[in-house]
């Protein structure tokens, strides 16, 4: 028996194990980047915007003009609800996504975050939006109402100083992002690059393409770190102060003015816009968080020429602009002077109003003796003053309140913010009021015997005048009938007097409704048809009526 000499290896049957060892772990390897690539695609990108001042109603016709085609688009596409919007109280939230042109594809998220009163307890709700993720990805937009324009630069001033504060604690890895988000903001548009839309910026050479313009005298002067724009809302009210309060184009020019002076030294964006009228809002805040659509590109135009329609981008606006606009603007002074509201303290504390008496009052306090302690007397606060050169006081010397210049005919104090009423002592206020109750009370207690008398005065006048109007009215009558005579006329050949016929029926009537005697028991009395005197009556008066007429 031969044997078999052929000889196997092993080391194929090893190989092949291992290579689909290695085989399995590639595949696992390949789809876990397949997924996680077609994860990161379907991430979101997540843009915020923190919305300060206005009222809630004003905050939520913001947000319905900003995604007014997205929310409709979503819910036809989607038949969800739409968002709600929590702004009622404090910090307020809500959210909405930002469609592409083709309606399909979903670019963005945007969250947005609500504030309507810049009071320093919430600052703390402020800061932990603020993170070095967050910051390149958030738009802060501060809303203005055009029914009370004379408080624009006061509410600016307000907000802005709210948002330094909350800055100013932020950490240093924070504080470094700003500086980087500033300084390609500051570059955008300038010379190369991109503009604010996404366009491309033209240089105007070819040596010009790596040269960026500098910056002009009161631009990126004072930068918060963020983006900032700045929406005045019902700009319809325009109109209104117009035929009201007697404004004029003037009057327009200069808030202009005022307001793009102060956001020049932020970097800031400005637009007006309409509820009922279509305008740049959303281009303008998609644009501010870098959101472009891929399909359509949207150009964003600015507008300094309808009053209504105003709109400045970043980058955009200078000294010169704002001087053409209108002459004898000193933008100098107005800039200056926005630096200086700024460096005043933050909160505001309302100073005392020292009075004369005090004084002597403390000199007469200090030569009483005895153990009993006084009570210190109640003092009066006013708001501190505005700082030399502040660009509020010019502005609101300027665009002033027609109520306070109502107060001011009035012999009213000048100041906007010092009570009008100065209130007394309860005691004092009781005894005025008893001694004019007093007064009452003697003008009260007086004898009625004189107003009776002239009530009974009254009384025998007017039955007087009754009386004498009476004769009057009988005698005019008898000079009537004595004028005309007795009336007659003809009835079935019988001449008769319409007066004595008159006269008869009356007294027939009045004899037919006298009780008559009651019948002895036993006699029937046959009863006879009553006649119709009315009718009776009524016929001899018309015939009166037609002799005389003819």
């Amino acid at each position: 028996m031969a044997t078999n000499t052929n000889r196997y290896s092993t080391y194929t049957t090893a190989s092949t194990g291992s290579d689909s060892r290695n085989g399995e772990k590639e595949k696992k390897e390949l789809w876990s980047s397949m997924l996680d690539t077609v994860a990161s695609a379907k991430r979101l990108p997540e843009k915020n915007i923190l919305l300060l001042g206005g009222s809630v109603d004003s905050q939520r016709e913001f947000f319905e003009s900003l995604s007014k085609n997205e929310l409709r688009r979503n819910t036809d596409r989607q038949g969800s609800r739409k968002p709600p919007i929590a702004n009622s109280f404090a910090l307020g939230y809500t959210y909405y996504d930002v469609l592409d042109a083709d309606q399909e594809d979903t670019l963005a998220r945007i969250s947005l975050y609500t504030l309507t009163d810049p009071s320093p307890a919430f600052a703390s709700l402020i800061q932990p939006l603020i993170t070095p993720q967050s910051i390149p990805n958030t738009l802060i937009v501060i809303l203005l109402d055009w029914s009370q324009p004379w408080k624009w630069m006061r509410q600016l001033r307000e907000w802005i100083l709210l948002l330094r504060t909350v800055f100013q604690k932020l950490n240093r890895e924070c504080s470094a992002t700003m500086e980087e988000v500033m300084t390609v903001w500051r570059e955008r548009g300038r010379g190369g690059g991109l503009n604010l839309d996404g366009t491309s910026a033209v240089p105007t050479t070819s040596t010009d393409a790596d040269v960026s313009l500098p910056v002009g005298p009161g631009e990126w002067e004072d930068a918060l770190g963020m983006p900032l724009c700045v929406v005045c809302q019902n700009a319809e009210k325009m109109e209104h102060l117009e035929k009201t309060q007697g404004w004029k184009e003037e009057e327009f020019d200069v808030v202009l003015q005022f307001l793009r002076t102060i956001l020049l030294r932020h970097g800031a964006s400005l637009i007006y816009t309409t509820p009922s009228l279509p305008s740049q809002l959303p281009t303008l805040v998609h644009s501010s968080l870098g959101i472009h659509s891929l399909l359509k590109k949207q150009p964003l135009k600015h507008n300094v020429i309808d009053r209504d329609k105003i709109l400045v981008p970043p980058n955009w606006d200078s000294w010169g602009k704002i001087r053409v606009l209108r002459e004898g603007f000193d933008v100098e002074a107005v800039s200056s002077g926005w630096t200086a509201d700024l460096s005043i303290p933050w909160p505001r504390q309302p100073q005392r109003v020292a009075n004369g008496d005090d004084q002597q009052q403390g000199e007469a306090n200090d030569n009483e003796t005895g153990d009993e302690e006084q009570e210190p007397d109640e003092d009066e606060y006013e708001e501190p003053t505005e700082p030399d050169g502040s660009s509020v006081a010019l502005y609101e010397a300027s665009v002033q309140d027609p109520t306070m210049d109502a107060l001011h005919i009035a012999g009213s104090s000048s100041h906007s913010t010092k009570l009008e009423v100065q209130t007394t002592e309860t005691q004092q206020f009781l005894e005025k009021q008893l001694k004019l109750l007093d007064v009452y009370k003697q003008k009260n207690e007086e004898p009625t015997g004189h107003l009776a008398r002239i009530k009974s005065v009254r009384k025998t006048t007017s039955d007087s005048l009754t009386a004498e109007d009476d004769q009057l009215k009988q005698q005019a009558e008898a000079k009537v009938l004595e004028h005309i005579g007795p009336v007659q006329f003809n009835m079935g050949g019988i001449q008769v007097d319409a007066d004595d016929m008159l006269q008869r029926l009356k007294e027939r009537q009045a004899f037919g409704t006298s009780p008559e005697p009651l019948s002895p028991e036993g006699e029937t009395v046959e009863e006879t048809p009553q006649m119709d005197t009315e009718n009776l009556q009524a016929f001899f008066t018309g015939l009166m009526n037609r002799s005389r007429q003819s």
